[in-house]
């Protein structure tokens, strides 16, 4: 569910927001000549966070500041998932992961705003809680949270280590005060409890007080346990997620099958993580039989699990990574491999819809290409929308050495503009 509230911004003077005094919004943004995946070239209007508008390029008028999107494809904005912000960029770190306060809150922060300029304008973080960290990095991250409205909604799942017997009595109050304290999904990780069951159910109990979505973390791999948690699971609102489940796709096929079917019908959502593990359940080169589970009806999202910590050091938390790595390792169109980190993301998340229509949330991606397959492959230039404005930007510059073979192959040459690049507010000096 998100967490952060909408900030007035004003695309015009530092000072003012809302109306402008004329009858025109002051935050209204006009995206100029952008291609949508169905080959159209479109303009679209943006105000108060929402689409307001879709037409043929050159169509729409307002008094709004303009962006030139020529070049691009505008797509739903991407969500994350499965993250892990509180280990995030600690790979590097001489000796101990630090979990003071500051450095949690500094590591998620920059965690975040990477996140953002690739894509990702909503991130759920699993955020673990007891043993060294206590309730520090929950703290933290709720922190960060607060810092980044605005840029990026960020929601912080509990995770707390054991929830059974004597030693998970602890762990069990810890979970409760973290919910307390802001943290809006339940999660953990029943693998690592001697009473898995035991462990899903005090989570399903915190969840059903709370009234939160449940997040948990398991390889997959023993079916049985899988079943009794869809048994569990079934029906409960605000929703079950699981993963990375890397796991089920070691298990025959007729078993796999099986237990797909039993999560489509409990409703249960499967995070897989293409990029790598986490330190949870870490199993390198395992990835969740997407395909298998999209046949049987399983929703099936995807995330990035660690980013630059021990788990993967080279994680890049790229939602188009992701994307990419589905279509060209499971076999997944670019169309549904894009739609795990966008439409079933955010939906995992318990966010909106987005579609580029009018009336949809303004959560919008543009990503230099005319196709979602050469996107996906070489996705360098990217423009990031959140809540109606133009929050991060990555622009890439290829250019090749004069050469016989350039001039009559007549290769691209992606340079900087005269009048300002792309994506920049017509005026504007390029950086």
């Amino acid at each position: 569910m998100p967490d952060s509230q909408p900030q007035p911004h004003s695309s015009g003077s530092s000072g003012s927001s809302g109306s402008s005094g004329d009858g025109s919004d002051a935050t209204a943004l006009l995206l100029c000549g952008a291609r949508l995946t169905d080959g159209r070239t479109v303009d679209v209007r943006l105000g108060s966070g929402r689409i307001e508008a879709v037409g043929t390029a050159g169509s729409l008028t307002a008094q709004a500041t303009r962006v030139d999107l020529g070049g691009y494809l505008l797509l739903p904005a991407a969500a994350e998932p499965h993250a892990h912000s509180d280990t995030a960029l600690s790979a590097d770190t001489e000796g101990p992961v630090s979990y003071e306060l500051a450095d949690v809150q500094r590591r998620t922060t920059e965690a975040a705003l990477l996140q953002l300029g690739h894509g990702a304008t909503a991130l759920r973080s699993h955020v673990r809680i007891g043993d060294v960290p206590g309730l520090t990095s929950m703290e933290a991250v709720l922190q960060a949270r607060r810092s980044l409205r605005g840029l990026v909604d960020l929601t912080a799942v509990a995770v707390p280590r054991l929830l059974t017997g004597v030693a998970g009595a602890d762990g069990l109050a810890m979970l409760r005060d973290a919910v307390k304290m802001g943290a809006s999904v339940v999660g953990g990780c029943p693998d690592l409890d001697p009473d898995p069951t035991g462990y899903v159910e005090a989570v399903l109990e915190v969840a059903a007080e709370h009234g939160c979505p449940v997040d948990l973390h398991t390889d997959g791999s023993d079916p049985a346990r899988l079943g009794r948690l869809a048994a569990m699971a079934g029906g409960l609102r605000p929703g079950v997620t699981i993963g990375p489940c890397g796991g089920l796709g070691r298990l025959p096929s007729d078993v796999a099958a099986r237990t797909a079917e039993q999560l489509a019908a409990a409703g249960v959502t499967v995070v897989c993580l293409p990029q790598g593990g986490c330190g949870s359940v870490d199993r390198r080169g395992a990835v969740a039989p997407v395909r298998l589970l999209r046949a049987a009806g399983v929703r099936v999202a995807a995330g990035s699990g660690a980013m630059r910590d021990v788990a993967n050091p080279v994680g890049r938390g790229d939602p188009l990574e992701a994307a990419y790595l589905l279509a060209s390792r499971c076999g997944l169109r670019p169309q549904d491999a894009y739609g795990t980190v966008s439409g079933a993301a955010r939906a995992a998340m318990g966010l909106s819809q987005v579609r580029v229509e009018a009336g949809f949330p303004a959560e919008l991606l543009a990503v230099r290409g005319d196709q979602l397959a050469g996107a996906l492959s070489l996705a360098y230039s990217r423009i990031v929308v959140h809540r109606g404005r133009v929050v991060a930007r990555t622009s890439a510059v290829r250019e090749y050495c004069d050469s016989a073979a350039a001039v009559a192959l007549d290769l691209p040459r992606q340079g900087r503009s005269q009048g300002g690049g792309p994506g920049r507010p017509k005026g504007a000096e390029p950086s």
